[in-house]
């Protein structure tokens, strides 16, 4: 148990409110959710739900239906071509990181994960009993992944390669020629990918691109994806993943030796959510951009910050290197003197050290508040 970590967001948030309880004001930048509410199309439809009487065991894998949708789903989207007979349903997206690292590392694998990024992917590997290997994501790369790098990193015991796009905590993301050179690596070396893509519908200025889109690559990935970031539905603990075929039944009886199903009530209000209307998510991105775009421009107008636009996701990671303070320090700080709660780059990575992530998942007037009292806790130090 020792070789799990934390999520340091929630850690973050339980000081931000013992701040709130005492009477301060905090404006919270730390946390990786929308803050825009489920669709009411979707929550009608978890509603009628548990009146129809769906409170019941389902079939492990999830039920046939939302199995269909998501295939379906993921063919109209131009993603990927899988039959729903490769798809598993989970309760949230993290399981699939779990049951994936489980089934494929052992004891002296090595799985290359991004750095700085997602803490549970290192701390899943350890707990595997495997060793992460840092793959570097540089700013002067706009924190992308430079494929001659990775290709540096493989050994013969190299076993996975987990990708993140759009990412998290950079907001960067993967290009056509990226995923192409990746995948090639991937294939010559005969390694398995990972690509979590929970943040896929959240592009900006380009289409998403995935490895998946390189011919031979879907009988070595697993895709993970989910409802929380798409579909504001954080709360409803709704993850999927599609697995090579060799991976189905056993990733099947990880999800029966752990959490038996995915509760049968939120699974029609999934499926509600990939057949109903796309126009709530059009909504939602485009008021993310614009959140983008001022927290940005906010960001660069105060000295000694340096902050690259994101191109998906909703966070920014800002350079704060100039300032000469550790980012835990800096975060810790801006929380108990400005009232931001952001996080250290430092936690998601020794490559994110000099860096903060910020959240735009919060209303443009919360942001130029939180903006301002940043510009003035800056100017003082």
């Amino acid at each position: 148990m020792e070789r799990l970590s934390t999520e340091s967001a929630f850690t973050v948030l339980a000081k931000a409110k013992e701040l709130e309880a005492t009477g301060r004001t905090v404006v919270h930048l730390e946390l990786g959710e929308p803050d825009f509410p489920t669709p009411a199309h979707i929550v009608d439809a978890g509603v009628d739900a548990l009146r129809a009487g769906h409170t019941h065991y389902v079939p492990t894998p999830g039920i046939l239906p939302l199995r269909e949708s998501v295939s379906a789903f993921l063919e109209r989207s131009g993603r990927l071509r899988a039959p729903a007979d490769r798809v598993i349903v989970t309760p949230g997206a993290k399981p699939i990181m779990f049951f994936t690292i489980l089934a494929l590392c052992e004891e002296g694998d090595e799985v290359l994960f991004p750095d700085p990024g997602f803490p549970m992917y290192e701390s899943i590997v350890h707990f595997a009993g495997a060793l992460p290997v840092p793959v570097p994501l540089r700013e002067e790369n706009q924190f992308r992944i430079d494929p001659e790098e990775l290709e540096r990193l493989v050994t013969p015991r190299t076993k996975l390669i987990i990708l993140n796009s759009p990412q998290n905590p950079c907001g960067s993301a993967s290009s056509t020629s990226d995923c192409e050179a990746i995948a090639e690596i991937a294939i010559h070396h005969d390694l398995s990918v990972l690509s979590d893509e929970v943040y896929w519908a959240i592009c900006y200025e380009h289409k998403h691109a995935s490895v998946l889109d390189v011919d031979g690559m879907a009988d070595r990935t697993v895709l993970l994806d989910g409802w929380s970031k798409t579909f504001a539905m954080t709360g409803w603990r709704l993850g999927f993943g599609v697995f090579p075929v060799p991976l189905v039944e056993p990733v099947t009886r990880a999800v029966v030796n752990s959490v038996s199903c995915t509760s049968a009530f939120s699974q029609f209000a999934a499926k509600a959510a990939l057949d109903g209307p796309w126009q709530p998510v059009r909504d939602m991105v485009a008021e993310f951009r614009r959140r983008r775009d001022m927290i940005v421009d906010g960001l660069n107008k105060i000295p000694g910050i340096v902050c690259a636009s994101p191109e998906g996701a909703f966070y920014v990671f800002p350079n704060i290197k100039s300032f000469g303070l550790p980012s835990s320090l800096l975060q810790a700080r801006l929380l108990e003197e400005a009232g931001v709660a952001c996080l250290a780059g430092a936690t998601f990575g020794s490559r994110g050290e000099g860096y903060l992530r910020l959240s735009y998942a919060n209303s443009m007037d919360n942001i130029g508040v939180a903006l301002c009292a940043m510009k003035e806790f800056c100017a003082n130090l």
